[in-house]
Order: structure tokens, then sequence, then C-alpha cells
């Protein structure tokens, strides 16, 4: 299903509208870790078990975005998505990089380093959580809706986009073929849906998402991302689970 189809249906299920104000959730301030990794990559698994310990811990949204570009290695990742990939060449525009790689992280779409660097690594998520969100966020559950709440604040000189993200909580895969042939993977946090929901301009806004079949089918967690530009800097985030 391509991308715009994607957005068609699941905003179909949303209702937007602005609020008079959003009550302040201090303490509420996680850091987002995005890790970029692929089945055929063989320098990938420790930041894919990195990747595992950073979603088990507090005060820490943790996502794995697998990608497309090393399929022709031999082996097709069954969890790769060029959306991912494109996620993924955003940041390297935006961050000036030379080219894409795995294993990538990037933390809260401003600093990024190898994923198997745990110390790299544990010192940018230090640094992003002594420098919070700017703007809260937060879902709520209604029983039968899930309502996201997004808080005012100043929209900076480029368009924002909130994302709403799906993910399964663990993904086993055997692989079968190319550089990790023979291992048995698992994927903590496996990104399988990312989708523009709406645009921010600063004001308060309530997102409204009934917890049907679509919604709910298959996948464990879902994320809000509040993203600055193509690529950019995170401004807001909030995680909940789906059971």
């Amino acid at each position: 299903m391509s991308a715009i189809r994607m957005t068609l249906r699941l905003c179909t299920l949303l209702t937007l509208v602005a609020l008079a104000s959003v009550p302040a959730r201090a303490g509420e301030r996680p850091v987002v870790v995005e890790l970029f990794t692929s089945q055929g990559c063989a320098s990938c698994p420790p930041a894919d078990a990195f990747l595992h310990d950073l979603a088990n811990r507090d005060g820490v949204i943790a996502l794995s975005f697998n990608v497309d570009y090393w399929n022709y290695l031999g082996w097709t990742d069954t969890l790769a998505s060029p959306a991912h990939t494109e996620r993924q060449r955003a940041y390297v525009r935006r961050l000036g990089l030379s080219g894409v790689y795995t294993p990538q992280m990037v933390v809260n779409g401003a600093a990024e380093g190898v994923g198997s660097k745990r110390d790299k690594i544990e010192e940018k998520i230090a640094a992003a959580r002594s420098e919070p969100f700017p703007v809260d966020i937060a879902f709520t559950d209604k029983g039968d809706t899930l309502v996201l709440d997004v808080g005012t604040g100043k929209a900076p000189g480029q368009p924002v986009t909130l994302w709403f993200i799906r993910f399964a909580n663990e993904e086993k895969v055997e692989i079968g073929k190319g550089e990790n042939r023979g291992r048995t993977m698992i994927y903590a946090h496996a990104v399988r849906e990312l989708t523009p929901v709406g645009m921010w301009n600063g004001e308060a806004m309530k997102l409204t998402l009934p917890k049907n079949e679509r919604l709910t089918a298959g996948l464990e967690g879902c994320v809000a991302l509040l993203q600055a530009g193509t690529g950019g800097p995170i401004l807001g985030a909030a995680q909940m689970a789906m059971n």
C-alpha cells in the first residue's frame, strides 16, 4: 500500500480539533531513540540488542526502523520499508552526513551515532535529557477511543508534522540468507506503520482515534512524534501500549 493511501485511510479515522488549553505535564519528558537497522547487516545485531535494552528503559521511546537498501546482499529484510529508508535519508540530509549506513541511531532527531557504540549513544541520550521537549504530548485511553493531546508552544520557522507510529513489541525473525544467515534475531519496538496525521502551528490540538481493528490489530504500541521540517528535531513525543 502506498504512503498516500495509508495516510488517507488513517486520516479518515481521525478528528482533529483545536483546544483552548492543555494542562502541563511536568516530568513527562522522554528521549526518542531511533535505530536504523537491517536483517542483512552483519554489524547490526549488537545495536539491535542495545535498542532492545533501551525499549525496556523508563524515559526512553525506542523505535526500530528496518531499511531496505541492503536487500541486494542476498536476503530481503522482512520488516523493511522504503518509508523507513526515506526517513533515514532525511536525517542524513539534515545532519549533513555523507550517506546512509547501518546501524545508525538518531536521538531526538538532532544527534546521531553508530548504534553499536553504547557509550557514545548513552552520552547523546544524557545530553538530550538535559534539553527537554518544548511541547507537551500525552495519550489518554478512553476505552473505545484513544485521545492524543498536543500542547501549545512556539512554532519554528518551518512546517511541523505530527507523526503517528505503530509498532510490535518484538519481532522474531530467522535469517535464511545473507550476512546473518542462520541467526534468529529479535527486533524490539519494530515499526510497522509510520503515518503523518496533521500539521501543528503552535496551537493546542486534540486527536481522537477510534480503537477499532484498524488501529489495534496485531500491534502492541503506538508513538506520537511532533517533528520540525523534514528530518528535523523532535519537539514532543508520547508513547502508549495498545494492549
